[in-house]
């Protein structure tokens, strides 16, 4: 992206403000699972493989750093799908990506929001909390996922927890495997990002 563009581009999309996200944070601590937004080391390494013509599903967008690294990597706003269940947050998402879809819900009814992109999706990049899910849920948006992803679609995931949220014995029952995608350690706090895709693949 040349400097023109990039100036254009935060003029378009001007970066979050990390206060909102913090007080979004000490009303619901447990939705949100971080106290700062993504730092846009983390969110570019989250859309890292990303390409144009690429069709991404965000999860948990929250104030829209991820969001911004999707749209720099060259994906079309229309098509990517931005699901944030905080509607502060996605009242905000709608207001900077007005040419993106935003949609209100839990991550875990995806089926129910966009079961008409099944088997059609890229990348699914999730900002999720997943330490916080139960086994259930975990199982649960797998599955949703795995079911919007094309045979050589991807998660994305980011922890705070060193190793991967998702255990090896789930991930071999739903025929899938991981790999880490990297590490971003100036993120407060320091993160990592796994890529999870079908075990064939």
């Amino acid at each position: 992206m040349s400097a023109p563009e990039a100036e254009a581009f935060e003029q378009t999309y001007p970066a979050p403000q990390s206060s909102s996200f913090f007080l979004n944070w000490l009303h619901d601590p447990f939705a949100i699972g971080a106290v700062a937004p993504s730092g846009r080391l983390l969110a570019k390494l989250m859309a890292a493989g990303v390409a144009p013509g690429a069709r991404v599903v965000e999860l948990g967008a929250g104030t829209g750093t991820v969001t911004n690294a999707i749209l720099r990597a060259g994906v079309a706003p229309c098509d990517l799908f931005v699901v944030e269940q905080n509607p502060r947050f996605a009242a905000l998402l709608t207001r900077k990506f007005p040419l993106c879809e935003v949609i209100v819900a839990d991550a875990l009814s995806l089926g129910k929001y966009l079961g008409g992109l099944s088997g059609a999706v890229d990348f699914v990049i999730s900002g999720l909390p997943l330490l916080l899910f139960s086994k259930q849920q975990k199982r649960r948006l797998l599955e949703q996922t795995f079911a919007l992803l094309a045979p050589a679609g991807r998660l994305h995931q980011f922890t705070y927890g060193g190793r991967c949220s998702i255990a090896r014995g789930m991930l071999a029952e739903l025929g899938l495997r991981k790999s880490l995608l990297g590490i971003s350690p100036l993120n407060l706090p320091p993160a990592f990002v796994y890529k999870i895709e079908r075990d064939e693949c």
